[in-house]
């Protein structure tokens, strides 16, 4: 994990420009107990860039899911060293065995590669259908171009690798899938498979009737209406990603009191000013945004038998204990699914992981005051509790479930 997250010394404004999020969802081919088509997503924070990569490999089962792990796994190394789309696919197609009655690759492949800072989307495209643009509720074309090689890659493969490179809005979705989506139905008892035209009028029905729908949902309603189509016993797997462009979505989360009293008046203003929900973890750090914002705070019950109850306070959409409460929220979030639908209970633990699951980006402001009912003196003070308790839960956050974490010590 890179330090510098650790290192940020400034928040940052929320709601820059637009948030990125990426969703998928799966079902395997109809018997397997392992998917043959392999979906990775990368967010690259010092870089303010995200990459996404669908494989699809040949068959079903195991040895599709080792040919696409191993073709996904390349694409998305390879896309980190930010190679050009046709250097990139060239070394993939050198690198990837290839059928020898076909001549095709035994996986397909869709790249995308978003940079933020740029305000560009990068798509590199092998055999799998094509991708889908959504621009609100309306089809976004943009111009699609073959990619050349001078040498090496067989003319067969070559004509099925397309590229293209353009600029996203806020609003606009990005749907991508392997082709068990748009050719379920073949052999039900349909006149043919579904097809990209019959995905693209339902997509653009969901959007209309729910234009604010997420990433997840999305790629989910999709994989679900062709798991559908094949009458609930898919023939192949079935795998869609969806990336959608729109407004971020800022949390706050405070906890521990500042190294000094004099910046408690600094401290308690960032949270006051700040646009976007907050989280006040801690009981000494609770006293003093209390005292400083002149707001009472009130006791509620036990909802929770592993944790002291939360409070509330006007302003402020969360607040806990700090050390136990936030243990057990990174506990939580580590040992929980990556999910468009997690279950949570009412304890403080659970609310404080759905709150933050809901945002994108997670500003945490934390005070650096040693809290002596939990510092061992023998210990460094680098390694007291309550930053390793951060780090741990920035790193989960981040890697996990894609999101930007800032960090603020005082």
């Amino acid at each position: 994990m890179n330090d510098y997250r650790f290192q940020e010394d400034v928040l940052r404004e929320p709601g820059k420009k637009y948030h990125t999020e990426v969703g998928h969802f799966q079902v395997n081919h109809e018997g397997e107990k392992i998917c043959g088509d392999v979906f990775l997503s990368k967010r690259i924070p010092e870089e303010n860039r995200v990459l996404c990569v669908l494989s699809d490999g040949m068959g079903h089962g195991v040895r599709a899911n080792v040919l696409a792990t191993l073709t996904a796994t390349i694409s998305l190394n390879f896309s980190l060293e930010h190679k050009n789309a046709n250097s990139l696919a060239e070394i993939i197609m050198k690198a990837l065995p290839v059928c020898s009655e076909r001549g095709l690759s035994y996986a397909t492949y869709t790249i995308i590669d978003i940079s933020i800072e740029n305000e560009t989307v990068s798509i590199l495209e092998y055999d799998n259908p094509q991708t889908l643009i959504m621009r609100g509720n309306r089809i976004y074309a943009p111009e699609w171009t073959h990619v050349k090689f001078e040498e090496g890659v067989n003319d067969k493969r070559v004509m099925n690798l397309r590229k293209c490179l353009f600029t996203p809005q806020l609003e606009d979705r990005i749907l991508f899938c392997s082709d068990g989506i748009t050719q379920s139905g073949l052999g039900k008892g349909g006149a043919a498979d579904w097809g990209r035209n019959n995905l693209t009028i339902f997509v653009r029905e969901l959007i209309e009737s729910n234009p604010t729908i997420s990433a997840a949902d999305l790629a989910e309603r999709v994989v679900k209406q062709a798991l559908a189509n094949d009458l609930y016993t898919p023939k192949d797997d079935l795998t869609c990603g969806v990336v959608y462009f729109r407004e971020a979505r800022p949390i706050i989360l405070c906890t521990g009191p500042p190294f000094t009293p004099e910046k408690d008046r600094e401290f308690s203003a960032i949270l006051k000013n700040f646009e976007g929900k907050k989280i006040v973890s801690g009981a000494t750090t609770t006293e003093i945004i209390s005292r400083e914002w002149g707001r009472p705070v009130t006791d509620e019950g036990i909802t929770d038998p592993t944790l002291p109850p939360s409070s509330k306070m006007e302003g402020v959409d969360m607040v806990t204990e700090g050390v136990l409460t936030l243990s057990k929220v990174t506990h939580l979030l580590n040992s929980m699914p990556v999910s468009s639908n997690p279950h949570f209970g009412k304890g403080p633990a659970d609310q404080i992981c759905k709150l933050l699951l809901d945002s994108d980006e997670i500003y945490i402001l934390v005070g650096t005051k040693i809290n002596e009912n939990h510092h061992d003196p023998n210990l460094p003070v680098e390694i007291e509790i309550r930053k390793n308790l951060i780090r741990r839960l920035t790193q989960v956050l981040s890697d996990k479930f894609m999101k930007v974490v800032i960090i603020k010590y005082m």
